[in-house]
């Protein structure tokens, strides 16, 4: 992180909801339940983990299976809720800033973060806060966090101008689908009520192909694109080619003082059904 970032009496809103941070706020006790409110998230964190964890370290020419593979990192963690990315983040040595709009997630995260002994910040902010402080990071993490912001499009701005010079933003969200619809929505929150009903806009969700308009927008190449899966016959998530429902992202921020050698190209929009690639290929 180039500086240090100082809570602020000022907090810029525009990637806030207040009445997404209100149904975050009222369930915070539960972010650390594995049979709470936020199953789901426990259930994919490995899923997630494995994915950052194996980008980054391509990206920064890092061994994936070392005991500290994010050593010496800096990482910003975007609507960082209870802290369930940020520690084991920390334990793979990144240092880990997490924020969050919801005041209460940050209090659990810090306690919890004490509690198990891990040098884990947190800081109730705003990505356009630290924005018009000037930070930047290794890698920036928006995690489930776009599908809730107002303006996607204005929030993956801000989250990539947090991203130094040959980092990196990660990002996970839900394609604006029928599919998606059907089974994020309808299923998740109304038959299975694995998550509250109304957790989830529909219209708020994000397809690959804006999601890659708003990234080279931003000045940031669009490197990775995976599904993410789940299995209902053994209770599990994993990584596929479909794109149809929820999907990561993985972009980076080209260094100029060494684009030469990085050999970085523009990429195509993804098609929407398209599985696991690299565009640059």
């Amino acid at each position: 992180m180039s500086r240090d970032p100082r809570r602020s009496d000022t907090r810029p809103a525009g990637s806030i909801d207040p009445s997404e941070v209100a149904k975050f706020a009222a369930e915070a006790h539960a972010w650390w339940d594995p049979n709470g409110t936020f199953r789901p998230l426990h259930q994919l964190n490995p899923v997630r983990l494995a994915f950052i964890r194996d980008q980054i370290a391509a990206l920064f020419a890092r061994d994936p299976q070392a005991p500290k593979p994010l050593g010496g990192l800096s990482v910003l963690d975007i609507g960082c809720g209870g802290g369930l990315l940020s520690e084991p983040l920390a334990r793979m040595g990144a240092d880990v800033l997490g924020i969050d709009a919801a005041a209460k997630s940050v209090d659990v995260a810090s306690l919890h973060a004490r509690e198990s002994g891990l040098p884990c910040r947190y800081r109730c902010a705003t990505a356009e806060e630290l924005s018009a402080e000037a930070c930047s990071f290794d890698v920036v993490l928006a995690m489930e966090v776009v599908e809730h912001v107002p303006e996607p499009a204005a929030f993956i701005t801000t989250a990539a101008g947090l991203v130094r010079p040959g980092g990196a933003l990660v990002l996970s969200t839900i394609n604006r689908t029928i599919k998606a619809f059907v089974l994020a929505v309808i299923g998740a929150e109304y038959v299975l009520r694995w998550l509250p009903r109304g957790t989830h806009d529909w219209r708020r969700f994000v397809r690959p192909s804006e999601m890659a308009t708003a990234l080279r927008a931003a000045g940031l190449e669009l490197r990775t694109l995976t599904g993410v899966l789940y299995n209902p016959i053994t209770d599990s998530w994993g990584l596929g080619r479909d794109l149809g429902t929820n999907y990561m992202a993985f972009a980076v921020r080209p260094d100029e003082r060494s684009a030469g050698g990085n050999g970085f190209r523009s990429s195509a929009a993804p098609r929407e059904g398209a599985g696991t690639r690299s565009p640059l290929r």
